[in-house]
């Protein structure tokens, strides 16, 4: 995968010191005259994406300002408030979040501190003179899922029977970015491969719950269904339990997650969040980071990706299924299939 491997190295070799600033105390980085303040729209521990997200931030900041790691908790109406305290005690010269509920949240808070700046990643928010936005091109993300999906749901037939015209997708939530394009581009994808091809489509309810989220996937796998995939938080654990037990495949979206169950986890359609963290603090810090401007960026510019590399995907899937993935996304990758 080329998004983000370039980061690796020095991004995760700070990932102990971020994580001891998750109780909101500053991550001291040196004396210097910025300060950052990353709001984790949930907790750190066992979410990927906002580890991605800490580790990105704190790596750009390095000696050039102090970041602060505040985490807003499972609870998403206290999410509002939490950023209007951070903004109201004007310690941050810049806040920084990553979650699509974030925008709505942002243009509230910042008609009542027309002076706070923010970067969010993973939502948008475009003509806020104090907002630099970047949203994920999320539909060549989910489309790339659900084309895999359907290309191994084609061999995973019951016993004397046909293949399952159904995919499977379990959410932890609705919200806009679910319902009008991570869901239909799932669909458009499977959709490439068998046009008449569907998508159970379940909600657990929360980021957390991994009991109920075992007994949704068991059902959609009783009823036809042999490959999921999961958007759940620390709920996937439930998901992915269920599909190896009854001997069904997960995908898994936003991070590496094939050694989560190897041979059951068998593609994963990934955001390169620290990458994108990394990049735009830095252009901040030096003065080039444009506010009141939305930015969509995907495949094409590494920011979105599938993991073909990994010996966990080799193993787990055809050969066959990796080169019909693999051409997919060169189309993509080259303009050739265009997924605004």
């Amino acid at each position: 995968m080329k998004s983000g491997l370039a980061f690796v190295s020095l991004l995760f070799a700070l990932l102990s010191a971020v994580l001891s600033g998750c109780d909101g105390k500053n991550v001291p980085a040196a004396e210097r005259g910025k300060t950052i303040g990353v709001f984790i729209p949930g907790v750190i521990s066992g979410s990927p994406v906002y580890e991605m997200l800490a580790v990105g931030v704190q790596a750009a900041a390095e000696d050039r300002a102090e970041v602060t790691l505040i985490e807003g908790g499972f609870n998403q109406a206290e999410w509002e408030s939490k950023v209007t305290a951070m903004a109201a005690s004007a310690s941050y010269d810049l806040i920084v979040s990553a979650n699509p509920s974030l925008p709505n949240i942002v243009s509230t808070v910042s008609e009542k501190f027309p002076n706070q700046h923010f970067l969010l990643l993973d939502g948008e928010l475009d003509g806020n003179p104090r907002v630099y936005s970047l949203r994920y091109n999320q539909r060549e993300q989910s489309y790339m899922a659900g084309y895999l999906a359907a290309l191994v749901s084609g061999t995973l037939s019951p016993e004397g029977g046909r293949a399952s015209k159904r995919v499977g997708l379990v959410a932890a939530q609705e919200y806009p970015v679910m319902n009008n394009i991570i869901l239909p581009g799932y669909l458009e994808g499977a959709r490439a491969i068998d046009p008449g091809c569907e998508v159970d489509f379940r909600i657990v309810g929360n980021w957390y719950d991994a009991a109920r989220a075992e007994e949704i996937a068991a059902d959609m796998i009783r009823g036809g269904v042999k490959v999921i995939l999961t958007i759940s938080g620390g709920a996937n654990e439930g998901v992915v339990q269920a599909a190896h037990s009854a001997g069904a495949r997960i995908l898994w979206f936003d991070n590496n997650g094939y050694n989560v169950r190897p041979g059951t986890v068998i593609g994963c359609a990934v955001l390169a969040q620290d990458k994108a963290a990394y990049n735009q603090v830095r252009r901040w810090l030096d003065g080039e980071l444009p506010f009141g401007k939305a930015e969509t960026l995907g495949v094409a510019e590494d920011y979105v990706d599938f993991i073909q590399d990994d010996p966990d995907y080799i193993l787990g899937v055809p050969e066959d299924i990796r080169k019909k993935q693999a051409a997919m996304i060169e189309r993509i990758r080259s303009g050739e299939l265009v997924l605004d």
